[in-house]
């Protein structure tokens, strides 16, 4: 714990300029990102008597040892500094909105050559059209299913296109008219693309230039009596009916607008959206967030707004934003969006009519989220509070192991060895700061447990010495305030020793036992024993058996890489009479990677059951024996 006055800065050197500003941990790590129309005011905020400050702020500035800030020119520039920031940084301090389950999108790859329309989640990829998100994916299929009789562009995956290029015949949905199949030449590149430009006009709301193109084409074919291209056009019409019947009719035709709503307390907030297009509900989405600093509502409308907006493309932001109240920085707000749509963007409070009614659904929807939220967090809360309360006093820590790095040893009877690192910050795993080690040589799992180690604390000594600027990217950096290795007492040790060498003495460490879960200290003869069903004991479990899994994926993956002709007659089953026959059926190991198991199956003296180890092993999944 710091004291605030020892790096708070001299009176007058504070600009009184918009500008945005970054507390820092001892290490250099950003802990809090924030913006100000005055640095000078703000800033002077921060550092009153600890007892004024609110509890959040005051474990904030107590955690910090330096501040620092960047100054613009306006509040709008002040706004998105901030926003880039904090998804920068990713500061634990921060509130962070975060949907509160994996919404399930319609997508559409604009980026292929031939673009193919799918139900995805997760992380958004550039050149890629989203629609929604949705409540349900199998509705998502229904639609999407309704809209190929419509509009039969493509929706199967790569590996299947490229089947049915090699065999020049198209898939199933080809031959009953649910894809124009491009894979087969049936429909040009140009016109299968003005298809899929098609879909993402009547999945974005705007279908009725395209439903009056088909009943224009309906009528001349009725008229020359062209029957079956009528009643082609016909069956279009009726299933994109269907597919728009499905989005609830809520506001008048035209009507572009997202609505959100909030619902907040000191601990915790949710919010939801309502996504309305042409006067349809074509998505929605909520959001959760555990508070770490405290917020007003207009400050927690804000940056609801920023993380709902981004990531988008412009023609996802509407022309109208409804809010529960107006955001912080309302003005800078309407500047940045505007900017981002290269239209005008509103941004008000509904007051009465349609739109405030569906405002108020939408503070339903938020409110059931909390609710679901606190009901699956509760105890997500309470028990990782008390596994690491457990942890300390088990261990005799001086404080709550709030980050915890684990290590493991993976390697085939001593080959291809490598060693993984695995991150866990307040008792979660944090993976994008997982690491791989790739060990050369090391006899024996302690030796590579040492050069493990030695590896990760050397880097942490000469990054630790880098400016802040450039530590902000460095991978190592931050220590632990606990190691665990898997194993015992000799482990425990080696790694000791490794640490007193480098002169670490900051860090903590134990080691976990498979047999007995024993937990060993180093220069203890005796483990402790943790109680059975305790959270700290669990914490721990989990910790080591992430880094197994982690330790095993790398090693899977490289077994399979170095995998050559030498080494076919050491795979159970597999001896000298079967790789030779192999390597005289396939020719290269090469060869033999890219066989089924079936083909393997065909090489004289080999069965179903040795193909399928030999393309487990070749694949990396499996069919080893891994430590």
């Amino acid at each position: 714990m710091t004291d605030p006055a020892s790096y708070r800065p001299a009176p007058g050197t504070i600009p009184a300029k918009p500008g945005v500003y970054r507390f820092r941990d001892p290490h250099g790590r950003v802990v809090y990102v924030g913006k100000a129309k005055s640095l000078r005011a703000r800033l002077a905020n921060y550092f009153q008597d600890l007892s004024q400050l609110h509890p959040r702020t005051r474990m904030m500035v107590t955690t910090a040892a330096s501040v620092e800030w960047t100054v613009v020119r306006s509040e709008a520039e002040a706004l998105i500094l901030e926003h880039t920031w904090i998804k920068e940084y990713d500061p634990r301090f921060n509130v962070v909105f975060k949907d509160d389950k994996s919404y399930p999108y319609l997508a559409v790859s604009m980026n292929e050559k031939f673009p193919r329309i799918q139900v995805m989640r997760g992380e958004r990829r550039k050149g890629v059209r989203y629609f929604g998100p949705y409540a349900k994916a199998w509705a998502i299929r229904e639609t999407v299913d309704t809209l190929l009789t419509a509009m039969p562009m493509r929706s199967c995956a790569p590996a299947v296109f490229r089947k049915a290029e090699r065999q020049g015949r198209p898939c199933l949905l080809g031959y009953i008219d649910k894809c124009a199949a491009p894979c087969v030449g049936k429909i040009s590149e140009q016109d299968h693309r003005a298809l899929a430009e098609d879909v993402c006009d009547v999945l974005s709301g705007h279908a009725k230039p395209l439903m009056r193109s088909l009943t224009e084409s309906m009528t001349a074919a009725a008229e020359r009596e062209d029957f079956e291209a009528a009643a082609r056009a016909r069956d279009r019409i009726r299933a994109l009916n269907a597919v728009l019947d499905r989005n609830a009719v809520v506001l008048d035709a035209g009507s572009d607008v997202d609505i959100f709503s909030l619902v907040d307390d000191e601990m915790e907030a949710a919010a939801h959206v309502f996504h309305v297009r042409d006067g349809r509900i074509t998505g929605e989405r909520g959001w959760v967030v555990d508070k770490p600093e405290p917020l007003d509502p207009a400050s927690m409308v804000l940056q609801l707004v920023q993380e709902a907006y981004g990531a988008v493309a412009p023609e996802e932001i509407p022309p109208e934003i409804l809010v529960p109240v107006m955001p912080a920085a309302a003005d800078a707000l309407r500047d940045v969006l505007s900017g981002q749509r290269s239209g005008r963007v509103s941004v008000r409070v509904p007051q009465r009519g349609k739109k405030a009614e569906l405002a108020l659904t939408g503070h339903s929807n938020a409110e059931q989220v909390l609710k679901q939220h606190r009901l699956k967090r509760s105890s997500d809360l309470t028990t990782r509070s008390a596994a690491l309360q457990e942890l300390q006093e088990h261990l005799g820590l001086q404080q709550a192991p709030l980050r915890i790095e684990c290590y493991d040893i993976s390697h085939t009877q001593g080959t291809n060895q490598v060693g993984s690192m695995v991150v866990f910050e307040d008792a979660l795993p944090r993976k994008k700061e997982y690491r791989q080690f790739g060990i050369a040589d090391a006899v024996d799992d302690t030796a590579a447990m040492d050069e493990v180690l030695r590896r990760r604390f050397t880097r942490y000594l000469e990054e630790s010495e880098l400016p802040p600027e450039e530590r902000e990217s460095a991978k190592f950096a931050y220590p632990p305030q606990l190691v665990v290795v898997d194993g015992g007492l000799p482990q425990v040790n080696a790694a000791k020793a490794v640490l007193d060498r480098m002169g670490i003495t900051d860090v903590e460490l134990v080691g976990l036992a498979k047999r007995l879960e024993e937990v060993w200290i180093p220069g203890d003869p005796f483990p402790v024993i943790l109680p059975r069903g305790s959270e700290a004991l669990y914490l721990l479990q989990r910790v080591r058996d992430e880094a197994h899994r982690f330790a095993i994926k790398h090693h899977r993956r490289k077994r399979a890489k170095a995998m050559t002709a030498s080494d076919l007659d050491t795979l159970p089953g597999i001896g000298p009479a079967r790789a030779k026959s192999l390597l005289r059926h396939f020719g290269s190991v090469a060869r033999l990677k890219e066989a089924s198991v079936e083909q393997i199956a065909l090489v004289p003296g080999v069965g179903h059951h040795t193909a399928h180890v030999v393309h487990e092993a070749l694949h990396g999944s499996g069919g080893i024996l891994e430590s």
